[in-house]
């Protein structure tokens, strides 16, 4: 599989991997940790999560002018993986629930989750500067966008695995203090212990207490308190897992260091030496076509990365976690999309060498359109899905502590596995036409860019946790279904003058 492509390959995926299964840890946990250790409700961990997720890029390009002012590209990569190292370092040393300071102590959670978003900057974009430029050796060249699919798919390995981990832990030191998990009563206990119980939710509240309780419980408040206590404490544990996934990574960064080009010697040149200079007209036009790019794409994050958001509320709130009579949890959902990026990445390929032999590859703008109407399919799935099972308002199970209804496992896990395939059709494909299109001398720009549009969509993320928590479910779904085929209609529209810029 690697045999036609540089050595360094390998060592920078592993490198990746590392980082990609503590990244994967902690945000397969996130909103169920704001929500299990400060009580938030939706609304407010969806706002969080989405400001975290907005840093994550936006700081990628400050990462990327970091290290063009230094010219220190490898420097910045290992301070990257030391500070992601202390951000989640700051998340997992335990602290008591319920929280006494909740200002405080949540104040310090963000603080943390800066840290990781800035350290990731750091480390995420330069990395991918040393793989490009790998690439630049003539004997690899025309191996360039199988060398990424691989690479995109191989770090998505260590994601995979993440998930089970974080629960793993969760679930032991529950299991030491002689409880067993429940998806629903976190939010019942923070209810007990505020007062805010309704008569149905106090009577599901006392009959779930006695049976995840290896011990008989005589007093629910107490009870309450602790149970709360030692499932945040398997979070922060979980945490830890991160750490010793950063350590790993920067091991294997450090081994092989020396092995990797360094993007401070990147010329962009012609033949003769000098930098090519382009007709203003048409870097008018390059650029005005990224930025057209740009504000479509900014709404498939919007909605793709509901994943981690309200497609985890949504499993943990209307999914029967029961598979084949096996217990399942709703974190564990968050290992299919890099399942499937690692599986069905060679079948995508394989798809478009099929049609390249065939002379009807589609362009890349119309491989992202097509992407658009992808993810609009797997979020109507979800809509049809949800609208069918009649579903009860989110406010509605607030009252009664659990809802009466649960949709099969398969929807969910169709959904992601529809969304995966938008996926690769549009992320990497996304960064190539920016790579092609973007004028010599904006390259860095115009990367930026593209990480620019990714962090307004991923900061949009919060009004999908306010819809979930307003409107019908099967609305809010509908929403994104509207979203990204309204930017599948637009692309199309504009994909003759997209494909004569791109020539």
């Amino acid at each position: 599989m690697f045999e036609k492509h540089p050595k360094g390959l390998v060592s920078a995926a592993l490198a990746n991997l590392g980082e990609r299964f503590g990244f994967y840890t902690m945000m397969a946990i996130l909103v169920l940790f704001l929500q299990a250790k400060f009580g938030l409700n939706g609304k407010d961990a969806g706002l969080i999560y989405s400001v975290f997720y907005f840093s994550i890029y936006i700081l990628a390009f400050v990462g990327g002018v970091i290290a063009d002012k230094t010219r220190n590209y490898k420097g910045t990569i290992l301070a990257g993986l030391i500070i992601m190292a202390l951000g989640y370092l700051m998340l997992a040393i335990p602290t008591p629930t319920p929280v006494v300071d909740k200002t405080l102590f949540l104040t310090i959670t963000c603080v943390g989750l800066l840290v990781i978003a800035f350290g990731n900057g750091l480390f995420k974009g330069n990395l991918q500067a040393l793989v490009g430029q790998m690439y630049d050796n003539k004997q690899y060249a025309s191996m360039r966008d199988s060398g990424f699919s691989l690479f995109y798919m191989f770090i998505n390995v260590g994601a995979i695995f993440a998930p089970f981990a974080a629960v793993g832990i969760r679930s032991w030191w529950l299991s030491t203090h002689g409880y067993t998990y429940n998806a629903d009563l976190p939010a019942l206990c923070h209810s007990q212990l505020a007062g805010t119980l309704s008569p149905e939710a106090s009577t599901l509240f006392t009959d779930l207490a006695g049976k995840v309780s290896s011990s008989p419980v005589s007093d629910l408040s107490v009870f309450a308190a602790d149970y709360l206590n030692v499932f945040t404490t398997g979070f922060h544990y979980a945490f830890g897992i991160a750490i010793l996934a950063m350590l790993l990574s920067l091991l294997i960064y450090l081994k092989n260091k020396n092995k990797f080009p360094d993007p401070k010697n990147k010329v962009a040149a012609n033949a003769e030496g000098t930098v090519a200079e382009m007709d203003i007209k048409e870097v008018k036009q390059r650029i005005y076509a990224l930025f057209a790019v740009f504000g479509i794409v900014i709404f498939f994050w919007f909605s793709f990365h509901q994943n981690g958001l309200t497609l985890t509320y949504f499993a943990k709130e209307y999914t029967n976690l029961n598979l084949f009579g096996t217990a399942i949890t709703a974190e564990l959902f968050q290992s299919l999309n890099p399942f499937f990026v690692v599986f069905l990445t060679p079948v995508i390929m394989a798809i478009f060498a099929s049609q390249r032999a065939r002379g009807k590859e589609p362009s890349t703008p119309k491989k992202i359109a097509i992407g658009m109407g992808i993810a609009a399919f797997a979020f109507l799935i979800m809509a049809v899905g949800s609208y069918f099972a009649n579903l009860p308002l989110h406010k509605e199970i607030l009252v009664l502590g659990s809802s009466p209804v649960k949709v099969t496992p398969f929807l969910l896990m169709f959904t992601y596995l529809i969304l995966t395939v938008a996926e690769l059709y549009i992320s990497p494909l996304g960064i190539s036409f920016v790579s092609k299109v973007a004028p010599p001398k904006y390259q860095g720009i115009m990367q930026g860019g593209w990480l620019g549009a990714t962090a307004v969509g991923n900061q949009l993320l919060f009004v999908g946790a306010v819809l979930y928590e307003s409107v019908p479910i099967w609305l809010t779904w509908t929403v994104f279904v509207v979203a990204c085929s309204i930017s599948m209609i637009t692309m199309l529209f504009m994909l003759k003058w997209l494909e004569k810029v791109a020539k």
